[in-house]
């Protein structure tokens, strides 16, 4: 499984050069193994890229995302077709129940309230708000049918940043987490087409705009992970704009450690395993098979571990 998040700021070309991503800068060539890669991140409005390295890119299962002026991603690049049995793991999901797919959602809904509650006791909020979160959690229906994600995802917000707080609010800290949830939600897509799935027909989310629906469920357990990490160490200081080092330490969450089934994994290498596992677990009809992520095993950064 490939580990690596390449960064690209006003790069001037970007070629193969023997399955090496080899990026040219200021007359200098810097040259990446494309077995390491696993997504490359592009900024700035002069980058070239040629179409025989964005072949090989598919190949290699490898996603680009482009960011905007504002420098929140905007495009991601995915490969087509690349797993061995696309065709028949499209029609498998096409035919979905909608039983099964309520189950799941159920699963991963349960998943990320918990981890939101994780987040609210390691704060130290209020416990009357974190039992508040612990009864829409018990009351959590099939399909979450009366909505207890949305209801906790208010009290969540609003004991983190304030009784004021909307996720619509054009604010620093939005900005932050729009940038986290946007990296999560490449590497999921990336993982989505990597197994051969299709990334617009979900299990809840049925936007017709919306390409990435099934993305957009699966992610759900893993954004307060990061909401744990931009609260702790990207708006822990007095700066008001999303810099670039502040971006930089947002993608590096990827190389962050988690435990599942206690092992260590990338977040990244998680995310793909997480993926697999709910394959197996639709496949099954057991979602005791779904990967369990938990804020509770998110180790973070692990100095001197490679």
């Amino acid at each position: 499984m490939s580990f690596r998040t390449v960064f690209i700021k006003n790069g001037e070309r970007l070629k193969l050069q023997l399955d090496n991503l080899v990026i040219v800068k200021q007359g200098k060539e810097i040259r990446v193994p494309l077995s390491d890669i696993g997504t490359i991140l592009l900024e700035g409005d002069c980058t070239v890229i040629t179409t025989k390295l964005l072949a090989q890119l598919s190949r290699h299962q490898i996603a680009v995302v482009s960011c905007d002026n504002q420098f929140l991603p905007c495009g991601i690049y995915l490969a087509m077709g690349q797993y061995h049995r696309t065709a028949k793991r499209n029609i498998w999901q096409s035919q979905w129940s909608d039983l099964l797919k309520q189950n799941a959602w159920t699963e991963v809904i349960r998943m990320k309230i918990a981890n939101q509650m994780v987040l609210m006791e390691k704060l130290g909020i209020e416990q009357e708000r974190v039992a508040l979160m612990q009864e829409l959690l018990d009351n959590l229906m099939l399909g979450d049918a009366t909505n207890r994600e949305g209801h906790a995802a208010k009290v969540y917000f609003n004991s983190l940043f304030g009784m004021g707080f909307t996720r619509e609010d054009a604010c620093y800290a939005n900005i932050c987490l729009n940038y986290g949830y946007s990296i999560i939600r490449a590497q999921v897509a990336r993982c989505v087409v990597a197994l051969g799935l299709i990334p617009s027909l979900g299990i809840f989310h049925k936007n017709e705009y919306n390409a990435f629906n099934l993305v957009d469920d699966l992610m759900e357990p893993f954004r307060p992970l990061m909401d744990q990490y931009v609260y702790q160490h990207i708006i822990n200081d007095k700066e008001d704009f999303l810099t670039y080092d502040k971006r930089l330490a947002i993608i590096e969450f990827l190389n962050h450690q988690i435990l599942v089934k206690g092992k260590k994994e990338f977040i990244d290498s998680a995310i793909y395993d997480y993926v697999n596992s709910f394959i197996r677990a639709m496949e099954k009809e057991d979602f005791s098979k779904l990967n369990s992520i938990s804020l509770e095993n998110y180790l973070g950064a692990i100095k001197g571990e490679v």
